[in-house]
């Protein structure tokens, strides 16, 4: 069967212009429902890396007080797990090479606070969240090491 050329021309039609218009709308509505939603989950995936790196701290810290025989202190801080403190309590068991290679900051770039003994334990971690600032609600809450499961 032979095909004309108008045959040929029909069957290889373009989209038109208005059926190009309904997709971009199409488009543009699931992008106007879709982005808003994914918006927030930087945030919330800034809190999880926080409590991660608050959990992995008191590991360290934990194992420092295994080979030392005390938690260091408030003053020595989350610094006595890289090197060892030159002032208050010498550790006489500290692990050459220490405990982390280095403090992180937390997801916003703020040091996190180290308190011993703490308010809530032996030892408190606390990350005051986005706004750097003690207390807060919502996204500038803060991640206390006492309240995660």
């Amino acid at each position: 069967m032979k095909r004309t050329a108008q045959q040929l021309v029909r069957s290889q039609r373009g989209f038109t212009l208005i059926e190009i218009l309904v997709v971009v709308l199409i488009l543009g509505i699931l992008a106007g429902i879709i982005v808003p939603r994914l918006l927030d989950k930087p945030e919330e995936a800034r809190r999880t890396k926080a409590a991660v790196q608050i959990r992995g701290l008191e590991e360290a810290v934990s194992l420092f007080k295994l080979d030392n025989g005390f938690y260091p202190s408030t003053e020595q801080g989350l610094q006595a797990l890289v090197e060892k403190p030159a002032s208050g309590r010498i550790p006489p068991r500290w692990r050459a090479g220490g405990y982390i290679k280095k403090v992180p900051k937390d997801p916003w770039g703020n040091d996190y606070v180290y308190l011993s003994p703490g308010i809530h334990g032996d030892f408190d971690i606390i990350s005051y969240g986005p706004d750097g600032q003690a207390g807060g609600e919502g996204d500038d809450a803060d991640i206390n090491s006492w309240e995660l499961e």
